[in-house]
């Protein structure tokens, strides 16, 4: 499992107009937060809060990737629907989650199965991951994420 203090996987992915993005190309840092499913209420509303302090994570030299398995078409009617101004990515084939360890068992109402664990990585410019979430909570979320950025 990826521990801060390593260096992140290098990827690329589509986002949700189909352009290819690889985050480690830009020489800025950058956020990856892995969340469920796109039209929900908790995805919702941590991608709202991220887009609403997107121009201050840029400010602080990081750019910000929602990822999820939704296809590039659920992407582009998610961010059209909310007025989303991150990034969405798309791990249609679930690699990256893989890689990043929120690919998960989970059980819910008795029934287990298999999802995003809603998880989130501040990784540096030099591609150090510089701190990890797991089992994210929304509420208060994104402040927590600002205030590591700004303290990194």
């Amino acid at each position: 499992m990826i521990k801060v203090g390593e260096k992140a996987p290098i990827f690329s992915l589509p986002d949700a107009s189909g352009q290819t993005i690889q985050p480690s190309e830009t020489g800025r840092g950058y956020i990856l937060f892995f969340y469920p499913r796109d039209n929900t209420s908790g995805c919702t509303k941590e991608a709202i809060g991220f887009s609403e302090q997107l121009q201050t994570f840029a400010d602080l030299g990081f750019d910000i990737y929602g990822i999820s398995k939704d296809s590039i078409k659920s992407h582009a009617r998610f961010v059209e629907k909310q007025d989303l101004s991150v990034s969405l990515l798309s791990d249609e084939h679930d690699t990256l989650c893989e890689t990043f360890g929120v690919w998960k068992e989970k059980s819910m109402y008795g029934k287990t199965f298999m999802g995003i664990e809603r998880s989130t990585f501040l990784i540096m410019a030099n591609g150090t991951i510089a701190n990890i979430w797991r089992k994210v909570r929304v509420k208060d979320h994104v402040e927590a994420v600002l205030d590591a950025a700004k303290a990194v």
